[in-house]
């Protein structure tokens, strides 16, 4: 055993340190691996970064209350009473001004995007005085809040940033008014980002709503009040509810888009990979056979059939996992961070989100990587070693 690991350790370094003069290559073969990690990292950050705003909106003790049967709010519907009825539910944590409930509206307004100029549909939520107590993470940044009863807007940070037209003194026209945005608000990198937020009251009867809501926010008192809620507003006969955690409920709108995301940049990485899985073949049989005479006189002096195999394996793998290495880098320094939208599928308005190069993603990418730099030096490495002593040197001679 220690003779076998001997000449592999023997044979590999010889190899490695006769790559400067198969130098161009080399680097082909890094550069082609290191596109597909870059591509591969770079669209399945796109599902992680989405994933992560969807989870990260709402906490255990944050609820949403909706119509019960619905998909989104778009689709939900609560009256005046249900909603106070909702409010009145036990396990509701109080604030300043009451039960630390909000009762909402979501509409879909119109706003190009800075990028393209194109309209998309972005979120303008109406919410109750509650609203601000019932998101724990909530805070201004910019301007200050809209007052009640004025048509006054404040816009989520990532909103600002995506589309024209939603700085602080912007005038807007929408529904049956006009709209003046007097701030920029964070709730931590969460959906709500992606909204504008007014009076309920007041964009009520600027679309006709008249004095309909499509969803409770509630704060609890305890995470553990949670059960305790949902039972006493589902078996109330006088509502028909469902209750989520809001945390639980936003992961489940975004599972179908991450789930394409991913599908999609398996399928892409998956057909690049063939294409640099190619050019390693093509590298490697170009080294082996530049090097058939080194490898018949090792196999002349003893070397054994798995060492010469398992050495061309390991140059192949080195120059796949500096590939891997690179892209990975290169993609971090692209695209974590950067800022983008989509549309959510189940509200049919825009998300906006940062693309998200995490290490676990990193980690996949240079593992792939390394798969293909396995299957790239494989069929050479045997080749190499099957090809017969008197064979190889006559073909050199």
């Amino acid at each position: 055993m220690f003779s076998w690991i001997q000449q592999v350790v023997t044979v590999s370094l010889f190899n490695l340190k006769n790559l400067p003069a198969r130098l161009g290559s080399s680097v082909s073969t890094v550069l082609g691996v290191a596109g597909v990690v870059l591509v591969f990292i770079g669209v399945l950050s796109i599902g992680v970064g989405f994933s992560s705003t969807l989870s990260q909106t709402g906490d255990p003790e944050s609820v949403i209350v909706m119509r019960s049967g619905t998909n989104s709010e778009m689709s939900s519907g609560l009256g005046l009473d249900e909603t106070k009825l909702i409010a009145q539910a036990p396990g509701i944590a109080t604030g300043e001004s009451g039960s630390l409930a909000s009762a909402e509206l979501f509409v879909i307004v119109d706003v190009p995007k800075r990028s393209t100029g194109t309209s998309a549909n972005v979120p303008l939520r109406g919410v109750s005085p509650q609203a601000f107590e019932v998101r724990g993470d909530f805070e201004i940044t910019e301007g200050r809040a809209f007052e009640p009863g004025k048509n006054e807007v404040i816009v989520g940070r990532g909103a600002a940033a995506e589309f024209t037209g939603l700085d602080v003194g912007s005038s807007l026209e929408w529904g049956q008014n006009r709209w003046t945005v007097v701030g920029i608000f964070d709730t931590g990198g969460t959906v709500e980002d992606s909204e504008i937020w007014t009076d309920a009251k007041v964009l009520q009867p600027a679309y006709r709503r008249g004095s309909s809501y499509q969803s409770v926010h509630l704060r609890l008192a305890d995470a553990a009040a949670f059960d305790d809620l949902k039972s006493a507003l589902t078996e109330d006969p006088q509502l028909n509810v469902m209750v989520e955690r809001k945390a639980d409920w936003f992961a489940s709108q975004g599972s179908a888009l991450s789930g394409t995301i991913y599908v999609v940049g398996g399928i892409i990485g998956l057909l690049m990979g063939f294409g640099a899985v190619f050019g390693a073949l093509n590298t490697m049989y170009t080294a082996v056979s530049a090097r058939t005479r080194e490898i018949a006189t090792l196999r002349a002096l003893g070397f054994g059939t798995m060492p010469v195999v398992a050495s061309v394996l390991l140059e192949a793998m080195v120059l796949a996992a500096l590939g891997g290495v690179l892209g990975a880098v290169v993609a971090f320094i692209a695209f974590n961070g950067f800022q983008a939208s989509t549309l959510n599928f189940q509200s049919f308005s825009q998300v906006t989100f940062a693309f998200a190069v995490t290490p676990p993603l990193m980690i996949s990418g240079l593992i792939y990587a390394l798969i293909m730099g396995f299957f790239g030096g494989l069929f050479p490495a045997w080749r190499a070693a099957r090809l017969p002593v008197s064979t190889a040197l006559r073909e050199v001679a």
